[in-house]
This record gives C-alpha cells, sequence and structure tokens, in this order.
C-alpha cells in the first residue's frame, strides 16, 4: 500500500474522535413520547438542524444545540425545553473516545504532530482531548475561528496557525458534509476518511477509508 507523511494530522473531534451521544441523549428525552420509527427519524432531523445552525455567522455553541432542538420538537409537536438543551450541552465535555482511538493516536503521535479542528467551544474541547490518551501539537475550535466547520473560514484559520500549505496537511473525519468536502475545497493534500457509519461513503471527497483510527498508523508507514 501507499504511505503518506504529511506535516500535521488534522482531525475532526467529535464523532470521529469522541464517542457522540447527542441521539443518546435524544433518545431518553423524547423516546417514550415517539414510535421507533418516529424517534429515528427525529434523531436524524435534529443531526440535519444542527448542520443547518452552523452554516451562518458564529454563535456560541449552546445556542446551535438549543435552537437545533427546538426547532425538532416543533416539527414533531413536542414541548421544547431549555433545560434539555442545556444538559445535551453541558454533558459534551465529559464524552469520551472511541475505543480505537488512543493506541492509534498514541502510537502516529510519536512521529507526526496532531492537530484537531472542533466544532466546538474553548471550555468543552479540552476536557475531551484530555481523554483521548496522546499529545496533541494544537487544538482549534470553532470560537476561535468565529466559524464553524464546513465553513472554509474555520480550515483556513487552522491552516493559517499552523504556518503551512494544505497539500502539507493529511485531515482525518468521519464526516463528508462537516469536513471532508470541505478540505477537498482547499486542496489539502490527503484525506482520510473514517467509516463510522455516520454517513455513506462517497469516493471523490476522500482520497482513502479506513474503519478506525487503529488503522491510521498504517497509513504513514507505522
Amino acid at each position: 500500500m501507499s504511505f503518506f507523511r504529511p506535516k500535521y494530522i488534522t482531525f475532526d473531534c467529535y464523532g470521529t474522535l469522541i464517542r457522540f451521544h447527542m441521539s443518546d441523549m435524544a433518545r431518553e428525552f423524547y423516546g417514550d413520547r415517539l414510535s421507533p420509527a418516529q424517534m429515528d427519524a427525529f434523531c436524524k432531523d435534529f443531526s440535519s438542524y444542527r448542520f443547518d445552525e452552523v452554516l451562518g455567522n458564529w454563535k456560541p455553541y449552546r445556542d446551535v444545540i438549543g435552537n437545533a432542538l427546538a426547532r425538532t420538537c416543533k416539527k414533531y409537536g413536542l414541548e421544547y425545553l431549555e433545560s434539555q438543551g442545556e444538559a445535551i450541552y453541558n454533558a459534551v465535555p465529559t464524552w469520551g473516545p472511541h475505543e480505537d482511538v488512543p493506541a492509534g493516536l498514541a502510537k502516529t503521535a510519536k512521529e507526526i504532530p496532531l492537530v484537531i479542528l472542533s466544532n466546538a467551544m474553548n471550555c468543552q474541547i479540552h476536557d475531551n482531548v484530555a481523554l483521548l490518551g496522546a499529545p496533541f501539537h494544537a487544538v482549534y475550535t470553532a470560537e476561535s475561528a468565529q466559524a464553524y466547520k464546513p465553513r472554509l473560514q474555520a480550515f483556513e484559520y487552522m491552516i493559517d496557525q499552523l504556518g503551512c500549505d494544505p497539500k502539507d496537511i493529511m485531515h482525518v473525519s468521519s464526516s463528508f458534509r462537516y469536513d471532508q468536502n470541505s478540505a477537498t475545497d482547499l486542496r489539502i493534500g490527503t484525506r482520510v476518511f473514517v467509516g463510522r457509519g455516520h454517513e455513506p461513503s462517497n469516493p471523490f471527497y476522500r482520497d482513502v477509508e479506513i474503519p478506525h483510527i487503529g488503522c491510521l498508523p498504517a497509513l504513514v508507514g507505522l
């Protein structure tokens, strides 16, 4: 197989490295009021509204979650309580990594600097990063960039901070619509898609696909 040796490996955090529990918490709140099929659709719509909320001007992530959950509840005729959105927001820093993440990251970090670009607040992300089991060269957030992914402004902020050419980066994500499409537009050197099952694969927007982070060291010849 071909090896890629980038100057930096950059990562999406939530979903790719950290196990995301948005749908789990939504099911706790509304599962007793919706049928199983309706609950599945509710979770998909909650995800879509979160995506819609990050496409405009930057706002605190608390508002992204609250607005998206309120819009989803409205669609299903459910009462929305601000305490529910607040509970999800407060839970985010407690979420830990997928099982495959710590070992794969730790081995890779010995040779190549690791970087995170996350749709997070500065006060959230470092608690999650501390659970990943590997050192990171830098951690950048939407709050610092004043833009959420998939906006190019978020990626440009990271690239400017790193002081490198996009072609020197390998970007790793489990989402095409948040990460890989933008990485393609900016001509990031290598795009790695992690098949977590969130989205179907799309060969146009990735150079290589791996099933989990444990496969990452092999991509860089480790």
